[in-house]
């Protein structure tokens, strides 16, 4: 089978990563297409996997005129790919798989994680023409709930449990990092993505106020999607996207405004707190953080009792700088063996009732669309062939 795999960021890489290996091996023919997103390339490139750029130059400075132009642009280069490789099916959580795959009469799988509520635009553009949504079953898919299928994990789980990963010390060393010597790693997002729009996060005031709670607790490093404020710079450490998740799961708590890397941290073991206005409207990070308990959302913009956002078990979530500010202090006031003991604990229970995402998605893909309905009519013993 000719499998044609859109990614768009550089955590979808992750996502598929092993998959791809997987269908290769299984005698398939991958084709990878992508827009470039901060390190995605270079993810690529490091691990000896060819791609075809469908969007070499971006047009949003046409505000736009200059995104239907890209979209379309897009649709065309997927297409031509299409044609070119004889694709039998496609997949990747893009609105170009769906276009292509609805003109051709192709199987065209979309994966994602965010509930509808989220990014429902995106959603209202692929409900046409996308043939399944494939989602962790704690995601609410709206509209197009009808043609979704649910899994029991999370697509973090395809390249953070134990047999695809391993903490390697040497990498974290490398960058000066004692790991026999607490940190603390706080990243900033850029919240940039149309999703985005009037989100609030941790702005300089709160930063400052983060690290003075941190700084007698153990060393502090920030990366950041965007610029930094002078008086943090002494704390910035550039680290290359491949060690990434190495340094993180070394850490003994991460901070930040990010979902990616938040998620991370949790599949990782590591105690997390997320700070924006996200918070009580992603499944699967309430799932994390109010089932298994491995991190904290703080809605940044304070929250009325009466709210319709809230927790897994209906309550409202905390918010506003004084919840952050208490539960890092919490946090940073537990014992530190404690803690990791506590979280690994916790990663180990939520793991041991998550499926082999990876192994699913390939099995998902090589017998789809049969995949589609054996899966909607699945019992726990369908699921332990994925444990």
């Amino acid at each position: 089978m000719n499998i044609l795999v859109q990614l768009v960021h550089p955590a979808h890489y992750y996502y598929y990563r092993d998959t791809m290996r997987n269908l290769k091996n299984d005698g398939h023919n991958v084709v990878v297409a992508i827009v470039k997103k901060d390190m995605l390339a270079d993810l690529l490139k490091a691990d000896g996997v060819e791609y075809v750029d469908i969007c070499p130059k971006s047009h949003k400075k046409w505000g736009k005129t200059g995104i239907v132009y890209d979209m379309i642009m897009r649709d065309i280069r997927m297409l031509r790919l299409t044609m070119k490789h004889h694709i039998d099916l496609l997949t990747g959580s893009t609105i170009e798989t769906a276009h292509i795959g609805w003109l051709f009469r192709k199987p065209n799988i979309n994966i994602g994680e965010d509930d509808a509520a989220v990014v429902m635009k995106y959603i209202k553009n692929i409900a046409p023409f996308v043939g399944v949504r494939l989602t962790p079953d704690c995601c609410n898919n709206g509209p197009i709930e009808y043609k979704s299928v649910h899994f029991p994990s999370y697509f973090k789980t395809a390249y953070l449990r134990p047999g695809y990963f391993m903490a390697d010390k040497a990498k974290v060393e490398q960058y000066g990092i004692s790991v026999e010597a607490p940190y603390f790693l706080i990243r900033f997002s850029a919240l940039n993505a149309h999703h985005d729009v009037g989100i609030r996060g941790i702005n300089a005031e709160i930063a400052q106020r983060l690290i003075d709670i941190l700084a007698p607790h153990g060393r502090i490093y920030i990366t950041s999607e965007r610029p930094l404020e002078p008086q943090f710079e002494q704390y910035r450490i550039h680290i290359n996207p491949l060690d990434m998740h190495h340094v993180m799961a070394f850490a003994s708590i991460y901070i930040g405004d990010s979902q990616t890397m938040a998620a991370e941290a949790g599949v990782l073991g590591v105690p997390f707190v997320r700070f924006n206005d996200f918070v009580g409207r992603i499944g699967y990070l309430k799932e994390l953080e109010d089932v298994y308990e491995l991190g904290y959302g703080i809605h940044a913009t304070p929250l009325a009792a009466d709210s319709t956002i809230r927790r897994a078990d209906g309550s409202t979530p905390p918010s506003g700088v004084e919840a952050l500010y208490k539960r890092v202090e919490q946090l940073v006031a537990m014992p530190a063996e404690e803690r990791r003991t506590t979280f690994h604990a916790r990663r180990e229970k939520m793991l041991s009732e998550k499926i082999d995402c990876a192994k699913f998605l390939t099995w998902f893909i090589e017998n789809y669309p049969a995949s589609a309905e054996e899966t909607k009519n699945a019992d726990k013993e369908f699921w332990m062939k994925f444990k």
